[in-house]
């Protein structure tokens, strides 16, 4: 049986789950990525609060004009920068089940140049 790209999607997640988690002194950056739009929240799964989010649908970022790449590289900076504000500075990175590739790598260097290790 052809699985379609969604569950496909969700079992690797699944798979990546199991072992990226945040914690208190490391939370998880986790991806999801629309056909339009990206989005971006640290979390902390143990208390099971987000510490900071950003999306492509931000007034700031939304009114920014570029590919979609680019504006993924735009939201991993915001993201890292009230992250930053939060006082966590070293995350683990989830990719949701997406390829390092792209809009997700593009976040994830954008959030990188912030100041964000992971």
């Amino acid at each position: 049986m052809a699985l379609t790209k969604t569950e496909r999607r969700k079992r690797i997640k699944n798979r990546i789950r199991k072992v990226v988690s945040g914690t208190d002194s490391r939370p998880r950056l986790s991806v999801f990525r629309s056909n339009k739009e990206i989005y971006a929240q640290i979390v902390d799964d143990v208390s099971g609060k987000t510490i900071s989010a950003a999306s492509s649908r931000d007034k700031d970022i939304s009114s920014a004009k570029g590919t979609k790449v680019e504006i993924a590289t735009l939201v991993g900076k915001t993201v890292a920068e009230k992250a930053l504000k939060a006082g966590v500075d070293t995350i683990s990175f989830d990719r949701g089940g997406y390829l390092y590739h792209g809009r997700v790598k593009s976040l994830a260097e954008g959030a990188r140049e912030a100041g964000l290790k992971f």
